[in-house]
């Protein structure tokens, strides 16, 4: 699979408008829409910006990434021992850096291995990964159980969801803009400039000394990292994790969102994560009349229309249609040249 990456991205200017109003967020709008629109749509958009980065950069587009998240999410909530299961609970911090290490490692393992297949069979076994996660952590019921692990310690940091929200959206907001730089820094270091050599011509890049499958899987691995980094936030937003929340809808639902904001760019996932967010909350509200008419799946058939739209009208999702926007803006702004003026016909 080669992708066609835009090489246009957002001016830094503007991403640095987006960043100021997300700083002063919690003073615009209510702690409801800061809890569960934005905050949320933080730690969404950082799972599908692993996503993005392994389809723009290595043309792998991978439903694992939920799996991933899971696990780390799992590790985290088992060595904190939630529910005062055992004597010995680890400190919060400590089981961060372990659950990113489980949830990294583990990646590489999956990468190694699906990196070796390309296109529908890349997306194929990475889905297999996701599902062998749900039903593993489904059915060990040490581990989880479909009950889940309930009631998680959490770092202090983090501080109390239920009477002061505003910690917890700054610390989602600090790591998913240092998601978001990461890994733009690292497309344009040596190693990412070899991995879209590798997305584009694998023999040519092969036959030039690199190493195509260790390229992959470092970079299955990266992304097994940022994933596991939202799986750990998600345990940070809920306060919770069930295997109900990582099982094959929830995968889909990540691919949606990246598809939705521009599957090729990373900042196109938190677009694509913002609008998931505002569809899932205020869907019966804008749509009372179809709301009442399709029930609880007035979501997911909206959400639906939504990317059947998207991938008709602008396979460069909502940021492609900004792209294209601001494009033709540009030309009527642009003075004609003597060759495209209208030059009078002598008689």
């Amino acid at each position: 699979m080669n992708p066609t990456v835009s090489t246009t991205r957002l001016a830094w200017p503007v991403l640095g408008v987006v960043v100021v109003l997300a700083a002063i967020a919690p003073l615009l709008v209510s702690s409801f829409f800061l809890n569960v629109i934005l905050t949320k749509a933080l730690w969404l958009g950082i799972a599908a910006a692993s996503l993005i980065f392994l389809a723009a950069y290595g043309g792998m587009v991978s439903l694992a990434q939920v799996g991933i998240y899971g696990i780390a999410g799992m590790t985290y909530a088992n060595l904190v021992l939630a529910d005062g299961g055992a004597a010995a609970a680890w400190n919060p911090y400590h089981a961060l850096v372990v659950a990113l290490v489980v949830a990294t490692v583990v990646g590489l393992g999956f990468g190694w291995i699906a990196a070796r297949s390309e296109g529908i069979y890349f997306l194929m076994i990475t889905l297999a990964f996701s599902v062998l996660v749900f039903y593993f952590f489904s059915q060990v019921t040490g581990l989880s159980g479909f009950g889940g692990i309930n009631s998680v310690d959490l770092p202090g940091i983090v501080g109390s969801a239920e009477s002061n929200p505003v910690p917890r959206y700054f610390l989602t907001l600090v790591v998913a803009v240092l998601v978001f730089l990461g890994l733009a820094t690292l497309s344009r270091t040596a190693f990412g400039l070899g991995l879209q050599g590798v997305r584009d011509e694998p023999a040519r890049m092969r036959a030039l000394g690199f190493d195509v499958l260790l390229h992959r899987t470092l970079a299955f691995g990266i992304a097994a990292f940022v994933a596991g980094v939202a799986g750990v936030l998600s345990v940070f937003y809920n306060g919770r994790i069930t295997p109900g929340s990582i099982n094959l809808a929830q995968a889909i639902d990540i691919l949606i969102i990246a598809v939705i904001g521009g599957l090729y760019r990373l900042e196109g996932a938190w677009i694509g994560a913002f609008t998931y967010a505002l569809i899932d909350n205020y869907s019966r509200e804008w749509v009372p009349q179809v709301g009442n008419i399709l029930g609880p799946a007035r979501f997911n058939t909206l959400i639906g229309v939504l990317f059947l739209i998207i991938v008709l009208a602008s396979p460069g999702g909502i940021i492609g249609i900004w792209d294209r926007v601001k494009a033709k803006l540009g030309d009527r702004k642009r003075p004609a040249t003597p060759d495209q003026r209208t030059v009078p016909q002598e008689r």
